[in-house]
């Protein structure tokens, strides 16, 4: 039957590569696509190969049904035609005819049934793997953790490649190479002939892992993990896509796995581990502008290119960096941006990355094309900021250096101790081109956040804490004329209604407080509640109402 199948793919593919050659300039791509693509991908694992032969022999024994029951029709049809003379029997029924009819399919369907089940059961056997990787799905980009066996402890972001981004946006394809849309920039590493269990889950919406040489296909859910598993028995490249359509950006989405003997495996993990080890960062370190900005342009063309562009100029939805009022504006408006994404995902989160590419790349943009503010930020503030300690006023580094000094005593723990201090020392290399960024940057600063209330989970009473912050924020405000805007923040998982009635209600709480330290009730704006999707950022973020100084 293999035979036959084969023989019958081959002459179809032959046929439809005459046709199409002339309109295809691109050849077939080993382990991805082919030209005129008749039959599934051919396999490199047992399990795709029993796929195979369970795909010929239900499509036999389906044409053998096709063609035995409408043969009898027509011929019962020509046979007893009425210009025949035929005359119709006079009986009404026929226990033979009824049970045959009922016991030829069930044994039909049994005998389909049993080698389907077989297989069914050993695409879901993930025991005793010999590498475990977590397969985690991002929009748009798919992330992998080595959490098992040979490689444990490796990590790393995988996105397309941004060239073929770039090919993509301007419309002009003659050119594209075999793997157009399929490279990217750090491919899925396994050793051949090695059983890998695949654990699947998500970071935003559904995602799908598909490798069609492997004969695997597992939903990636947000809050819940599957798992699938494969045995390659060659070595190559191997080629799929993102099976579930997860928004705007699904065709940027490719999967790239790369089989490698178990000698060029080994080398390989050996090589990853020396680069982690090298790229094992500090936190606390206090970096220079300079080799900041370089580490933030290598940050920056692996993860962020592929959509703002190398130029930073955006394309069609996706936002221009240069010149941006969030990138010319307060850093933590920035930080917030990259921590947890905007516009419910359209920006997602970039929360997996370290703390110092966060700090390099956010550095990065603040401090190339147009946007030459001056302004850093050390990886000590990401720190912070993952625990919902942002910059107050946007976090400047390029702030007056007698400022900083006086935060650092006044910290409460490590991590706000570390921002003052990586702020005191980062401000005076920042400082000559403050003022040349002075003007840029003018009116993105008009809306500083004063500061941000936290409370706590359910609750929209405000505790001690939260008080002294809302007092604080009155006493700087005290000396200020302009409107204040409240805004409050809800998370994005529950009851929506109820998450911006208490939303409202912390508002409300802060309002108050702020007319009982003599901000006058004319000067508050209450906004309409912000959504933070569920899993993005910290949970104290939405759970906060930000005291903002409006124009």
């Amino acid at each position: 039957m293999k035979s036959d199948s084969h023989k019958l793919a081959s002459w179809l593919l032959l046929v439809a590569s005459g046709l199409t050659s002339a309109a295809h300039a691109v050849q077939s791509l080993p382990g991805g696509p082919a030209v005129g693509q008749m039959n599934l991908a051919p396999p490199v694992t047992r399990i795709a190969q029993e796929q195979h032969t369970l795909h010929w022999m239900m499509l036999w024994i389906c044409t053998i049904i096709f063609v035995g029951v409408f043969a009898v029709m027509f011929y019962s049809i020509w046979k007893h035609r009425k210009s025949k003379g035929a005359v119709p029997a006079t009986f009404h029924e026929s226990v033979t005819v009824e049970v045959t009819w009922t016991v030829l399919p069930f044994i039909i369907v049994i005998l389909m049934a049993l080698p389907a089940t077989k297989v069914l059961v050993a695409q879901k056997d993930t025991t005793n793997a010999d590498l475990t990787v977590k397969v985690t799905g991002y929009q748009w980009k798919w992330g992998y953790d080595y959490l098992t066996g040979e490689g444990e402890g490796l990590s790393f972001i995988s996105t397309l490649d941004s060239g073929q981004r770039a090919m993509s946006n301007s419309g002009d394809v003659s050119k594209a190479p075999n793997d157009y849309l399929l490279r990217v920039d750090k491919p899925l590493v396994v050793p051949v002939d090695k059983k890998v269990r695949i654990i699947t889950t998500a970071a935003d919406v559904i995602h799908s892992f598909m490798v069609p040489a492997f004969g695997i296909k597992q939903d990636a859910i947000p809050g819940f993990v599957r798992d699938t598993w494969f045995r390659a028995e060659k070595t190559g490249d191997y080629y799929g896509q993102c099976a579930e359509l997860c928004g705007k950006e699904h065709a940027y989405m490719p999967i790239h796995v790369k089989v490698l003997s178990a000698s060029d495996y080994s080398a390989w993990v050996a090589e990853q581990k020396k680069l982690l080890a090298a790229q094992a960062d500090d936190p606390n370190k206090v970096w220079e502008l300079a080799a900041l900005v370089a580490r933030g342009e290598k940050v920056y063309a692996a993860n962020c290119a592929a959509c703002h562009q190398a130029n930073g100029k955006g394309a069609g939805p996706i936002k221009a960096l240069d010149g941006s009022p969030v990138v010319l504006g307060p850093t933590a408006d920035m930080m917030h941006t990259v921590l947890e994404g905007r516009a419910n995902g359209a920006m997602p989160s970039w929360k997996q990355l370290s703390d110092t590419d966060l700090a390099a790349v956010v550095t990065f943009t603040k401090n190339h094309w147009s946007n030459k503010t001056g302004t850093m930020v050390q990886p000590a503030q990401f720190v912070a900021a993952r625990t919902g300690k942002f910059p107050e006023g946007g976090g400047s580094a390029g702030a007056a250096p007698a400022a900083a000094p006086a935060a650092a005593p006044a910290a409460s723990d490590a991590a706000t101790a570390a921002t003052a201090a990586a702020t005191a020392a980062t401000a005076a290399p920042a400082a000559p081109a403050a003022p040349a960024a002075a003007s840029a940057s003018a009116s993105a600063t008009a809306e500083a956040p004063v500061s941000q209330v936290l409370f706590a989970s359910g609750k929209s009473e405000l505790d001690s804490q939260a008080q002294e912050a809302v007092k604080k924020a009155a006493t700087t405000l005290a000396g200020q004329s302009g409107k204040v805007a409240l805004s409050g923040f809800v998370d994005g998982t529950g009851n929506a209604d109820q998450n911006a009635e208490l939303a409202k209600k912390r508002a409300q709480a802060v309002a108050e407080l702020l007319v009982a330290q003599g901000v006058a009730e004319a000067r508050i704006e209450m906004r309409k509640p912000q959504t933070i999707t569920a899993g993005e950022g910290a949970d104290s973020q939405a759970r906060r109402v930000d005291i903002v100084a409006a124009p």
